[in-house]
């Protein structure tokens, strides 16, 4: 069976929730005329990455400016389910199309690093929390469980997403691969020339198709009053891209492309996978739980449980 996958590779609306999702509709109805079916979005792409942001943080020292970029950033995320997206899902309809897409999610105070899975009816299938947020990055997010790492059986394969950081994380791969993912989503902030040689052994490593994308934006396309600490230069470019598409063999199928917004697609052939378990399958016949094994906890973690007689 062959399909048709893409990865958009465009910038966000930086703390504009309703004109991210407007830029995403636009690109999701691209995706869909150029006969994709399934279409992968960067990391936060709803509503931005901070790059450069320290919100004025140092060891017991917190700004009344600092609290105030943080707000304008919580304001930017959406909740889920929500009237965001509701759009989204539309639009992921109107252009038939499995969607992969990450944002910034609200819940109470809190914004989490997610990605949202809309199917082709405009459903929403379910979300993943990033579990780990790296380095800075725990300034702002919360830190997500294992009730959210799902992975959904569909007519094109299994898509699962492990966002960024996430993905030097082998106990978590392994669990993804136990999963048998097939089309496994990698939204990513990372832009760096290292990035596309760990997509490739997550290729070979599950045997799975890799989608992988990450923005391009501007200094900008931020607020003139965006607190950005790696330049105040317009033209300076702060997220460069490098999506890309790896097939389970670990070739190179798209991309990488740097510093300019667009949509790559390729032809995947997914009983190419099959044809890479052959002689290798991490989670299966490759596998020695005789010596190794691997517990996940999916049970979701609350801070107040609530028992009503």
């Amino acid at each position: 069976m062959k399909i048709k996958a893409g990865v958009a590779q465009v910038g966000s609306v930086p703390f504009d929730a309703n004109a991210s999702v407007a830029k995403a509709e636009g690109w999701i109805a691209k995706a869909g005329a150029e006969g994709c079916q399934i279409v992968v979005f960067p990391e936060a792409f709803i509503s931005g990455y901070p790059k450069g942001a320290d919100f004025e943080v140092s060891i017991g020292v917190r700004t009344a400016r600092g609290r105030e970029e943080f707000r304008r950033y919580l304001d930017g995320a959406i909740t889920v389910p929500g009237p965001e997206t509701e759009r989204l899902g539309a639009a992921a309809a109107a252009a038939k199309v499995y969607l992969v897409i990450g944002v910034m999610e609200r819940e109470l105070g809190t914004q989490y690093c997610t990605a949202l899975y809309f199917g082709p009816d405009g459903a929403l299938l379910g979300k993943h929390r990033k579990l780990m947020p790296t380095a800075g990055e725990r300034l702002a997010w919360g830190f997500g469980d294992g009730s959210t790492l799902p992975a959904f059986d569909t007519p094109i394969g299994k898509i699962g997403a492990v966002i960024c950081w996430e993905n030097y994380m082998p106990m978590l791969r392994m669990a993804m691969y136990s999963k048998g993912v097939t089309l496994y989503c990698a939204p990513t902030a990372d832009d760096r020339e290292s990035w596309l040689p760990s997509m490739r052994h997550i290729a070979l490593e599950g045997r799975c198709f890799v989608l992988t994308t990450c923005q391009v934006i501007k200094r900008g396309n931020f607020p003139a009053d965006y607190l950005c600490t790696v330049s105040d230069d317009p033209d300076t470019i702060l997220m460069h891209g490098g999506a890309a598409i790896i097939d389970p063999l670990g070739k190179v199928l798209a991309g990488p492309v740097f510093d300019e917004e667009t949509l790559l697609t390729a032809e995947l052939d997914l009983d190419e996978v099959d044809r890479g378990k052959f002689d290798f399958d991490v989670a299966g016949h490759y596998a020695r739980p005789d010596i190794f094994t691997l517990n996940v906890n999916e049970a979701p973690q609350q801070a107040v449980s609530v028992k009503k007689s």
